[in-house]
């Protein structure tokens, strides 16, 4: 990508982008916490600790989610975001070491792809105390552009093929519950559904462009809507904000089609 085609992708913008989503993901998944729900006591097993540990321990692994996304909205350093991309994947593969199929962990890749962007943005320098400045790479030059632009591509890749999987192959039953919810058969849509979006995953990895990723928002908004519409928290849906800001970034950072014809022309015309 040429920095010279590109539209309005300063590294301010993709900050943004990239802090509320991540922000939203971590506020999603502390409010969660502090209610203490029971779904999560077989990953507080995976390390051993029992049910009423777990239980007593939730709320305040979901006040201390909640503080890091207040910090990454209010007083963003490296060394945060470094952590939410630690914890993240952490909690993430979890869920197959629980027992659960390992395309959860991919389902969730906007997760821990999107603050791993959001690292990226730090300005460096300054050894380690570059690691608690909250030091913003204002422009970006195509290294930098092509770094950042491959890890919101196979993030967004990953999760649409993650919730395609689950979809075809382990056709979990809340899937059927949320599409019944559009007088759909669940049974039926569900291979449908995630042969669709293991399409768009290939095409978000070979050929991404800006209305694609508009489109991938906008289905990834509309289909995480289903899941507390079927009964589950709405703070399911708001844990999914890096979901929606991987794709969203990624679309702000390709050029415009017409800035491309005009970087052609020019290059045409030396």
């Amino acid at each position: 990508m040429n920095s010279t085609a590109a539209g309005p992708s300063s590294g301010k913008l993709l900050m943004w982008i990239l802090r509320s989503g991540t922000a939203a993901c971590f506020i999603g998944h502390g409010a969660l916490g502090l209610y203490g729900p029971a779904a999560w006591v077989p990953y507080f097993a995976v390390v051993s600790i029992g049910p009423a540990a777990a239980s007593s321990l939730m709320p305040w692994v979901g006040a201390l989610d909640v503080a890091m996304a207040l910090s990454v909205l209010f007083c963003p350093v490296r060394a945060v975001a470094a952590y939410m991309v630690l914890w993240t994947l952490w909690t993430a593969f979890l869920r197959p070491l629980a027992g659960e199929s390992f395309w959860e962990a991919v389902e969730r890749a906007g997760n821990y792809g999107a603050p791993l962007a959001l690292c990226l943005l730090f300005a460096g320098g300054d050894g380690a105390r570059s690691w608690f400045r909250g030091r913003w790479r204002a422009t970006l030059d195509d290294a930098q552009r092509g770094e950042i632009g491959w890890v919101l591509r196979l993030t967004t890749a990953l999760l649409l093929l993650g919730h395609g999987a689950l979809n075809c192959i382990v056709r979990k039953p809340a899937f059927s519950a949320q599409y019944s919810l559009l007088g759909l058969p669940g049974a039926n849509a569900e291979p449908l559904v995630g042969g669709f979006e293991c399409l768009l995953a290939l095409a978000v990895l070979l050929a991404p462009n800006r209305r694609l990723l508009l489109g991938v928002v906008g289905w990834k908004l509309a289909t995480e809507a289903l899941v507390p519409m079927a009964g589950s928290s709405w703070w399911v849906f708001v844990e999914h904000g890096g979901s929606y800001a991987a794709p969203l970034a990624l679309a702000f950072l390709l050029p415009t089609s017409r800035a491309v014809r005009v970087s052609v022309e020019a290059a045409s015309a030396q």
